[in-house]
């Protein structure tokens, strides 16, 4: 009986263990996978919070160059859109000799996985144009969702609130 006992203490104790490791590798993983959705948000954040300042900055004599560097931190419906839109505001721009320059005051995440992101941003925005003397501040609100593709964040959607 006592070599019974002794193999069932044993018995014990390994399921115990094998217990406890399971549980830790459970509980590991998700520490880690929570770990990679809070980097995938830093990173989204960083990239659109720059991403939206040359989106709201724009000189009609670097029109070109502007426009380029908007549809390079593009992808999907936004990127078709601004494509298409951009025809039209291009020379609305040129015309008016406008300018702005977009600085994001504060932002926060609203949502986020390890490959969407969707953040909103406040943004202080100086217009001038040939019809405006003083420059003015727009002070706009936006919801900008970014999506990790090739290893880059890119803007997929953005909303006026």
């Amino acid at each position: 009986t006592s070599s019974w006992v002794r193999y069932a203490a044993i018995g014990a104790v390994a399921a115990i263990l094998v217990g406890a490791l399971v549980f830790s590798g459970v509980v590991g993983m998700k520490v880690w996978r929570q770990h990679q959705i809070d980097a995938a948000g830093e990173q989204a954040q960083a990239v659109a919070v720059a991403y939206t300042e040359v989106l709201t900055s724009v000189e009609s004599d670097k029109i070109d160059e502007n426009f380029r560097q908007i549809l390079n931190g593009a992808t999907g419906k936004f990127k078709d859109d601004f494509t298409q839109a951009s025809i039209q505001l291009r020379q609305l721009l040129i015309d008016n000799k406008s300018g702005a320059e977009g600085k994001v005051v504060n932002s926060a995440i609203e949502s986020k996985a390890t490959d969407k992101v969707v953040i909103l941003m406040m943004v202080d925005q100086s217009v001038k144009n040939v019809n405006v003397r003083d420059q003015r501040v727009d002070k706009n609100r936006m919801k900008i969702t970014m999506v990790k593709i090739d290893g880059r964040w890119l803007a997929s959607d953005l909303t006026y609130l």
